[in-house]
């Protein structure tokens, strides 16, 4: 199988052939057919994230199609088409998994960062965190749920009842939580890089009730305001926009330091906390939510050998929507 593989010495994936793995007991093996692009791939080969498995094939928004079952796995056969999400595994003993937060697991896995993800023709996932795809999407469009849709639905729902909700870097995760909190009947304010057209124009058509730089006020005080771009100083930033009894979510996995700020921004039962990971039950529940809202993903393919440029234009800002890899 072809892979673009991360050696830790060097931010620039290498096109590398290697065997086929092997599923075993509980896992499937994947005739990969796209891979999503995400910040957090940025975030491990640009050195922020630690400890990463070394060689690493990179990759957690992975759209295959089943090639092979190890012994034990059940509600899979050979041909479905499955999509692999960034949780991996988890322990299923300790205090969160036994708490319905799994995402919390202390000995979690996770695709793409300690076991191989899907910059690859082929890789291998365990069954029981995979996810049946709805067939109104394209490997191409699909692939952009199994992270930024992922995140951004649990992010949205850390929100709770929040009807102005306010969202800072309108990228992958954003431009579809917009949908869905519309199709809510939430009011929608899009925060991009000063200047971005593009992903302005983008959060108006998905129906942004106002789109502007995230050096601009918002028209209305907001209820919450969830955070995807990895930016510590939009916090206190957010903060000042949100009103009394609101919330501030910071949807990334990894963040610049949040800068110093009055308390008087903090004050009047403002919230400020974080999402890591997701659940499978945050999975299913997407998936089934995805297959009854038309959504509109806006992506952008990429061959599997150009992996390095579709990092390279997400870390310059050159993508609206999602980058997805295309396998041959």
């Amino acid at each position: 199988m072809l892979a673009m593989l991360f050696d830790g010495r060097s931010p620039v994936l290498r096109l590398t052939e290697l065997s086929d793995p092997r599923p075993g007991t509980g896992q499937l093996l994947l005739d990969v057919r796209a891979c999503g692009v995400c910040r957090t791939d940025l975030h491990i080969v640009d050195g922020e994230l630690n400890h990463p498995k070394l060689p690493l094939i990179p990759g957690h928004e992975v759209v295959g199609t089943v090639a092979g079952i190890g012994q034990g796995v059940s509600g899979f056969e050979l041909g479905d088409r499955v999509g692999v999400p960034w949780l991996a595994h988890t322990c299923g003993h300790c205090r969160y998994c036994l708490s319905g937060a799994e995402n919390l697991c202390d000995h979690a896995e996770f695709t793409g960062y300690t076991v191989n993800g899907g910059y690859a023709t082929r890789a291998v996932a365990d069954a029981r965190y995979c996810f049946h795809l709805p067939q109104r999407y394209t490997d191409l469009t699909a692939a952009p749920l199994l992270c930024a849709g992922l995140i951004g639905y649990r992010t949205l729902r850390m929100a709770g009842d929040a009807r102005n909700v306010g969202l800072y870097g309108f990228g992958a995760a954003a431009h579809i939580v917009a949908q869905i909190a519309r199709h809510e009947g939430r009011q929608v304010f899009a925060f991009t890089r000063p200047g971005d057209g593009a992903a302005q124009a983008l959060a108006r058509r998905l129906g942004a009730v106002w789109a502007g730089g995230s050096d601009q006020p918002p028209p209305e005080a907001l209820d919450a305001a969830l955070l995807f771009a990895p930016v510590g100083a939009l916090v206190p930033l957010a903060l000042g926009h949100v009103r009394k009894g609101g919330i501030v979510v910071c949807g990334g996995i990894h963040m610049s330091d949040i800068p110093a700020f009055a308390y008087e921004r903090l004050w009047g039962e403002r919230r400020i906390c974080s999402v890591a990971n997701l659940t499978r039950t945050d999975g299913i529940a997407l998936m089934r939510l995805a297959a009854q809202i038309p959504l509109e993903i806006e992506a952008t393919g990429y061959a599997l050998e150009l992996a390095n440029e579709a990092l390279n234009d997400l870390r310059a800002g050159r993508i609206t929507g999602a980058a997805v890899l295309q396998m041959p």
